[in-house]
């Protein structure tokens, strides 16, 4: 689920996934900004909010057991590959910047610089709830699987109301 808005300070709390700014919602020419192929956005910049470069997407975790996106992997620093740090996102705590064809991570880079980060050999159990539960507490969102889904806004429905998920 994705919540479009108009701007980079939209609120979370009518979505579960990440928010899309920018782009116009009556465009019909192919996929996107609201569904779309998770390979197309491997290796999109990732900014924070003043436009600071924070990296790019390495990779897009999937939680399989409840088909939700779970975090986006950050590469960020190094040269050519060496020294290059990477670090789960919480999916909710990026905006999708769909003109600019890129992510936005309100955090700012001191802070990553900072953020609990691994390397591409020795990556953590994204599994284990302690884990979890840390990161997305240092990135001041909601864990992703505490969200509900029973009541969401959909833009696609009538007047984008509230809709109510039954047993699919």
């Amino acid at each position: 689920m994705v919540t479009r808005t108009s701007s980079t300070s939209a609120t979370q709390d009518e979505t579960t996934g990440t928010r899309i700014i920018g782009a116009d919602p009556r465009r019909s020419d192919g996929p996107g900004p609201e569904v779309m192929d998770a390979a197309t956005l491997i290796d999109d910049d990732v900014v924070n909010a003043t436009g600071e470069d924070l990296g790019k997407i390495e990779s897009i975790m999937l939680d399989v057991q409840s088909g939700r996106i779970a975090y986006a992997v950050l590469s960020f620093g190094g040269f050519l590959g060496m020294g290059t740090k990477l670090f789960a996102i919480p999916w909710s705590a990026l905006t999708l910047d769909a003109d600019e064809k890129r992510f936005v991570l309100d955090t700012p880079k001191e802070r990553l610089e900072n953020a609990p980060g691994f390397d591409k050999d020795h990556w953590p159990s994204m599994a284990d709830p302690r884990w979890a539960k840390e990161l997305h507490a240092y990135y001041d969102v909601a864990p992703y699987w505490e969200q509900d889904l029973a009541t969401t806004r959909d833009p696609r429905t009538s007047a984008g109301s509230a809709t109510t998920r039954t047993g699919d």
